[in-house]
């Protein structure tokens, strides 16, 4: 039976995570671990998941590294522990009993599956699926998450998808050896695209596996219209579509992205434009200064003051 290491990352999301936790301990895969990766919680989060549980490994990182190295510290314990596997799961997701099953069992049945992912469902309205997996549009670096809203039965075979959520992510020792850990250049958004890219480079079919389902509870940690989502989507396209194409089609899909983001941040200054969206605005045209200025990782300071 092949051994699973879920990492959970936990930043100031006690209640999420304790619930994220509980639905855990019911699973019925036979052989795993739980691993709790803290980025520097202030809420008291690592001495209440301690107490609540116990036989959870906490790992303290001590400060916020963002989505993706915060995730590598997990990935590398689970990694150095004898892991056949490693799953990404966010804290504010409740997982059906049986989901890392049938994620492990459509992985052991073949061998060219590096990645797979559990339909994940909008834990506000359980029956509708926020994601299936999701699609790459080469010709400006945005992506689109599959089906969602739509409806997807249990019995339905896996299918093969551009990337999938690092919302639930499970991934093989060996494509993890092979493809290496997520880029932390990206800090928080497309590093789970960018390493699904790079696992499709090296054979591996990237899957979803409608059997296996999970609920996610969308945007808790900094909302869907946060000026710093807007600034790491912003930046972070670039990066991925720099880091993934070459030539001239990444001139071409660089070009169409800032055209597109250059005709948002304008639409919002122009006489008549909406002024709530000039934050966003702000905080796009602010990526995209960072991109070509190579400002990557962890955020500058400053950069809380003028997405605010």
């Amino acid at each position: 039976m092949p051994r699973v290491t879920i990492v959970v990352l936990n930043w100031n999301g006690l209640a999420d995570t304790l619930e994220c936790l509980e639905s855990l301990v019911h699973l019925a895969y036979p052989d795993y671990e739980i691993v709790v990766a803290d980025n520097g919680s202030t809420d008291g989060s690592v001495e209440v998941i301690r107490e609540r549980f116990p036989s959870v490994v906490l790992l303290e990182n001590g400060e916020n590294l963002g989505f993706a190295e915060g995730n590598n510290v997990g990935m590398r314990y689970a990694l150095g522990a004898g892991a056949d596997y490693v799953l990404l799961l966010n804290n504010d997701t409740v997982a059906d009993p049986g989901f890392l099953t049938g994620l492990v069992e459509a992985c052991e049945a073949d061998a060219e599956i590096g990645v797979a992912s559990p339909l994940i469902f909008s834990y506000d309205v359980p029956d509708e699926i926020w994601t299936a997996g999701a699609a790459i549009n080469w010709a400006n670096g945005a992506t689109r998450r599959l089906r969602a809203g739509g409806r997807l039965h249990a019995g339905e075979p896996l299918f093969d998808v551009d990337f999938v959520s690092g919302c639930a992510l499970l991934a093989k020792r060996e494509a993890i050896e092979k493809v290496g850990l997520l880029d932390p250049d990206f800090y928080l958004y497309y590093e789970e695209v960018d390493w699904c890219v790079r696992a499709h480079a090296r054979g591996y079919r990237v899957v979803c596996v409608p059997r296996a389902r999970v609920w996610h509870k969308v945007s808790r940690s900094m909302g869907a219209t946060c000026p710093l989502v807007s600034y790491y989507m912003s930046r972070n396209a670039l990066l991925f579509l720099r880091k993934n194409l070459s030539g001239g089609r990444r001139a071409l899909s660089l070009g169409r992205n800032l055209a597109s983001t250059a005709r948002s941040v304008v639409s919002a200054y122009v006489k008549g434009g909406d002024a709530s969206r000039r934050p966003n605005a702000r905080a796009q045209a602010l990526g995209v200064w960072d991109f070509f200025g190579g400002r990557f990782g962890v955020p500058r300071p400053s950069i809380l003051r003028v997405t605010a």
